[in-house]
């Protein structure tokens, strides 16, 4: 590549950055074509009733351009949500601790996946290499709690987390609220964490608690089973931590 070519091509580099820097997060009409995307599975239509997807991606205030890390990939769910809301320009990391699921694979093969990079990498190690230091956002979607009965070494975990993302840069986690006083004992029984823990432990890490979201909250939930009985939403806390 000659002189004026790499000049070129950093100038459209440092522009796309400075675009993604500079626009606003998506509005509200957005968010519900991009819930309504008629390409999108009956199965995560039938996730919508519980996951609530509007208000998650409000939350997560996604701009065109953004690179982002979604921990914990599964099937993909948030993986595509977020691929919709970062493009144009964006990048989505989808991570597993095993080669991909094969809903996750199906998923990626979908034209809307075509900024998503599987990464397979320990929850230790969770980001990329090529992401150090540049991610703007990190998600990792109700599955907080699994890194306790899986033995994931949890410091390090946000620790990679923290170095990964910019300074600004945010990480949230939404997971099934806990009983206070059970920790994280209970993540393989009931699948739930305690908030309080969870807090404390990313916080440990040098993040800042800057938001809640209380749209699943339901304080009716007793918590002590891991459906609630009677039947009814569970307790959810949705948090969003920044890296000063």
């Amino acid at each position: 590549m000659n002189t004026r070519a790499m000049l070129l091509a950093l100038v459209i580099g440092t522009g796309l950055v400075a675009s993604a820097a500079l626009a606003q997060p998506i509005a509200t009409e957005q968010i519900k074509a991009i819930v309504a995307s008629p390409d999108r599975t009956p199965a995560d239509l039938t996730n919508d009733k519980r996951r609530h997807p509007e208000d998650i991606l409000a939350f997560l205030a996604l701009k065109p351009g953004l690179v982002a890390l979604d921990v914990s990939a599964g099937g993909g769910y948030t993986t595509e949500l977020l691929a919709r809301a970062v493009a144009p320009g964006g990048r989505v990391y989808a991570q597993t601790p095993r080669p991909p699921s094969p809903l996750l694979a199906a998923r990626l093969q979908k034209p809307v996946a075509a900024d998503v990079t599987s990464v397979v990498r320990p929850f230790e190690s969770a980001p990329p290499p090529e992401g150090a230091g540049k991610l703007d956002l990190v998600t990792l979607m109700f599955n907080y709690h699994d890194m306790g009965h899986l033995g994931v070494d949890r410091a390090r975990l946000n620790a990679a987390i923290f170095a990964a993302l910019k300074p600004g840069g945010a990480y949230v986690i939404a997971d099934h609220s806990g009983r206070a006083g059970t920790g994280i004992s209970e993540s393989g029984t009931l699948h739930r964490v305690e908030e309080s823990l969870v807090r404390r432990e990313v916080e440990a890490a040098g993040f800042r608690l800057a938001a809640e979201g209380t749209f699943l909250r339901n304080p009716n939930d007793p918590r002590d089973r891991e459906e609630p009985d009677p039947p009814q939403p569970k307790d959810e806390f949705v948090l969003r931590f920044v890296k000063p």
